[in-house]
């Protein structure tokens, strides 16, 4: 086979490819189940199983008929189906598989893992190319974190989504004098689940050699919008409020299995891959456990949350903060992602991103003037200058489209999409 039959190869292999992993969509699951009549029923069974008044819709025979509904469902296609982080109806996709993945129905114990299709391949940190590249000034010594600042604005959807957020953050309402903390979120979670990683690792992660440096960087989710409170809420609680939200819930569930420490592992992730696991703690971000730098002066992060006042729950509240605070695989994460040399390349166009110690519990102590200096820095950086934006090239967006369907096709439909790429790839290995 020659190079144009190979690359044939690959394209018909990952379209068919894309055709099977389809199936495995929450969504399309659903509507699959929905319309069969024998699925339909034990579905309906297995959400009254999982609704608070279960037992009482479903009568004293509630945990046999809420096994057998499980033991059905188990060999359906809603068995194994995902989701994708950010798509559209996420909320939805989420519910359809949380429905058969509690930790417990009434009794039952079913292992929990988080519904999130995986990261298929690793972003190489360490040696990931700079949003920049060469020119005919070579490499210069820069700073990192203000080179991410003007690579977003370079990108139109970075810059575009940036903005967004930050105006939604900062902005105060006349009545309270409070900014609007849902927004200011809800732009957050748009901002880093649409803008490549390429970007918003940058930003959050660059490395750090001088408090000035670190409290931007540490400014970068606008915490005193988006989660600092003058007392820090119980963790414990947070975590209640977590759970009962199916995006945040999926979310740390995701943190915990690509964030989870092996002391056998070379680089301290059970899972080997450090890209899935700062992708998923960005994923946290505007949620009620965002997590951020505790402060100025380390590159310690945590949620905004204590475990005071939690009682008998105070080993499982411990447990939760040292996820954060003395995990090795997220700490090695980040390091690696601050280690690489300072001696990057010089500002470009953007090119297109690759596809897919328990801490101390008080606040910064920058003061007043400094954190107005801090945001106007951060404002001069999401709002290029004219003279900026006349030196820069603005580029198309650079994020490409990922997003679920969010109707199911019909089976027929798939399977002959997928014969005809069999059939297709089959004339070419005979062909060659």
């Amino acid at each position: 086979m020659d190079l144009w039959g190979v690359y044939l190869f690959h394209l018909i292999t990952l379209a068919l490819l894309e055709v099977i992993l389809a199936g495995r969509d929450c969504l399309v699951a659903g509507d699959s189940c929905s319309s069969d009549e024998t699925c339909s029923p034990r579905l309906r069974t297995l959400r009254q199983c999982v609704a608070g008044n279960g037992n009482i819709k479903l009568g004293p025979g509630a945990r046999s008929q809420c096994a057998n509904a499980v033991s059905a469902l188990l060999s359906s296609p809603l068995h194994g189906c995902q989701c994708k982080r950010g798509m559209k109806k996420e909320k939805n996709c989420l519910s359809i598989y949380w429905s058969l993945h509690q930790s417990t129905i009434h009794g039952l114990d079913l292992v929990e893992s988080y519904p999130y299709e995986t990261v298929q391949r690793d972003y190489d940190y360490v040696r990931l190319a700079s949003i920049t590249a060469d020119s005919d000034v070579g490499m210069t010594t820069v700073n990192r974190c203000l080179d991410a600042a003007k690579a977003c604005n370079v990108d139109d959807l970075c810059q575009k989504l940036r903005t967004e957020y930050v105006s939604a953050c900062i902005k105060t309402t006349a009545k309270s004098g409070l900014c609007n903390r849902p927004k200011c979120n809800k732009a957050l979670r748009r901002f880093f689940d649409r803008v490549p990683v390429d970007y918003t690792h940058e930003l959050l992660f660059c490395p750090c050699t001088d408090t000035a440096c670190a409290e931007r960087r540490r400014q970068t989710i606008v915490p005193s919008c988006s989660y600092e409170s003058l007392e820090k809420p119980n963790c414990i609680a947070q975590m209640r409020i977590c759970k009962a939200d199916y995006v945040c819930r999926s979310r740390l569930a995701q943190f915990h299995y690509d964030c989870e420490s092996s002391e056998t592992s070379a680089n301290g992730c059970k899972q080997g891959n450090y890209g899935a696991c700062l992708l998923a703690y960005t994923g946290l971000i505007g949620s009620t456990i965002t997590p951020n730098y505790i402060d100025n002066s380390t590159s310690s992060v945590a949620p905004w949350c204590s475990c005071s006042g939690s009682g008998s729950q105070r080993a499982d509240c411990e447990t939760f903060l040292g996820s954060f605070t003395d995990n090795i695989c997220l700490r090695n994460a980040l390091m690696a992602f601050g280690s690489e040399s300072d001696q990057q390349p010089t500002l470009r166009q953007p090119s297109t991103p690759s596809l897919s110690q328990n801490s101390k519990e008080s606040r910064s102590t920058t003061s007043p003037l400094e954190t107005l200096e801090t945001m106007r820095i951060l404002l001069d950086t999401i709002i290029p200058t004219q003279a900026l934006g006349n030196e820069l090239l603005f580029g198309q967006s650079t994020l490409p489209s990922k997003s679920l369907p969010n109707s199911a096709s019909p089976p027929s439909i798939m399977l002959q999409a997928a014969f005809s790429l069999l059939l297709l790839l089959h004339l070419l290995n005979n062909g060659s």
